[in-house]
């Protein structure tokens, strides 16, 4: 068990606590209510796009894919999203020419100035660099320095536009040059602690599909990725070659950026309602072939909205189904653009919101009434994750024991990475303090940071208290 870690807070008194018991009893249950709400805690739930907690919300249903932050205006004060779930996470994304507009100059204060904002709106950062965004994107300079466009759409009628800005992605100066970004960007920001993960978006327009990558180039483009961000959380696209191949590693998680499209217009060519769309097709054939119907539970599985959900409702189509295959799939992290709910879907909204990731429920803890300091505390815990997936991050369940003005930090022997949805239970025991006074001692829980033992999230119990632990019970101390 991890050293306990001892720190003085004020002083707190209560009426006697042990008059419910009979004079014969030394077990007590504690058996917390659940909390309903929304809960502030990272690595799930709902994200902003391309701005933070209290900016306004796109317009209408409208959205910029290729326009990440690059001003961040002083923080105001102001956390509340009108219109749209609360968050702990903002997403941006940056094309090439943005980030490297000469080679080898890099505008690292874009990436700055967005992790400042987010950590003044108390969110985490997720990253996409994207190569292009349709007809812009791509710095003029690849194609002075040997970048080649896919000759491939010179000859297929409808795309010889697209020839003139979408580049070969096997040929060698793609791989070089953008290779490069990824690792000088890996090499100023992996580890970071406020990024929340980075998209392996290698190739295609804004990085989705994989463009004409073959999978042998995609392979080296993934491991360009996984070699220069060995710490920082990655994310493969759905339905590319580098997903594939990225299956075989667990930590890597994935996303797809068409979730909701239940488009399936006949248009002349098939019946109506059974054409080909994401909800139906793509998201279902892309798990199945990239092999990543269990990959949530190690890693991250993401969905972004097809349009907006606005635009969702305009076209009447079925959210309780969509919301309801997210839920199935193991989402943990929606992108719904930082465009509106509409109000009539705004409960379904966040209900499905608080069910992303994991959420904790504390069902049950037994512990004796009374302990003398030194010696050894039996306990049995009941630990329920009523969220979709577990939780990716080495964060652990502890007991604090209140006395006065001393803490005492006690981390359980319960890998919360290894609590998928549904029961946890835990037999163990804990050295009572030594330190500890005849009198009573209070009993927290919380989830806190292994290193720190400071409380870095919350459980779905009351009551809440405002340093994130959660009050249960006493202990007399002999």
């Amino acid at each position: 068990m991890p050293r306990a870690i001892v720190t003085r807070e004020p002083t707190t008194s209560s009426a006697r606590w042990r008059s419910a018991f009979a004079p014969g009893e030394v077990i007590q249950r504690v058996r917390p209510k659940e909390f309903a709400g929304w809960l502030p805690n990272p690595h799930r739930g709902t994200t902003t796009f391309q701005r933070f907690n209290g900016d306004p919300l796109n317009p209408g249903l409208t959205w910029s894919d290729k326009d990440g932050p690059t001003v961040f205006k002083r923080f105001a004060g102001n956390l509340t999203n009108p219109d749209y779930p609360d968050t702990t996470i903002s997403y941006c994304r940056w094309v090439w020419a943005a980030l490297e507009p000469e080679k080898g100059r890099f505008r690292w204060a874009m990436i700055d100035g967005a992790l400042a904002a987010a950590r003044a709106r108390g969110q985490t950062l997720q990253v996409r660099l994207q190569p292009y965004a349709s007809d812009s994107g791509l710095p003029p300079w690849f194609w002075d320095l040997g970048g080649r466009p896919d000759r491939a759409l010179e000859h297929s009628g409808d795309d010889v536009e697209r020839s003139r800005w979408e580049p070969d992605h096997n040929h060698a100066s793609y791989l070089r040059h953008w290779g490069a970004l990824i690792a000088a960007f890996g090499r100023r920001y992996d580890g970071h602690p406020l990024i929340e993960s980075v998209d392996i978006a290698y190739a295609g327009n804004f990085g989705e599909c994989g463009g004409n990558a073959s999978a042998a180039t995609s392979r080296a483009l993934v491991e360009r990725y996984r070699r220069s961000l060995r710490t920082t959380r990655l994310i493969s696209m759905l339905g590319t070659h580098g997903c594939r191949y990225g299956a075989r590693f667990p930590d890597l998680g994935w996303r797809h950026d068409c979730f909701g499209d239940m488009s399936a217009y006949g248009h002349g060519v098939v019946p109506e309602g059974l054409a080909w769309n994401s909800m139906y097709e793509d998201i279902p054939r892309g798990i199945q072939s990239g092999r990543v119907a269990d990959t949530w539970k190690t890693a991250p599985v993401v969905f972004e909205t097809c349009w907006t959900v606005g635009y969702w409702e305009q076209k009447g189509w079925d959210v309780d189904y969509i919301l309801a295959q997210g839920l199935k799939w193991h989402a943990s992290v929606f992108m719904p653009k930082s465009s509106f709910i509409p109000e009539r879907w705004r409960d379904r909204i966040d209900a499905f919101d608080r069910r992303l990731g994991y959420r904790h429920v504390l069902r049950q803890l037994t512990l004796p009434l009374e302990a003398k300091p030194g010696s050894r505390v039996a306990f049995w815990l009941w630990l329920e994750n009523v969220g979709v997936a577990p939780l990716y991050r080495d964060y652990a369940l502890a007991l604090r024991l209140r006395q006065g003005r001393t803490s005492t930090v006690l981390p359980l022997d319960l890998d919360l990475r290894t609590v998928l949805p549904g029961d946890a239970m835990l037999t163990g025991s804990f050295v009572f303090p030594r330190a500890l006074r005849r009198g009573e001692v209070e009993v927290h829980i919380g989830i806190v940071d292994r290193r720190t033992h400071e409380p870095v999230a919350e459980l779905a119990i009351e009551p809440r208290g405002p340093d994130r632990w959660h009050p249960l019970t006493r202990i007399d101390v002999l």
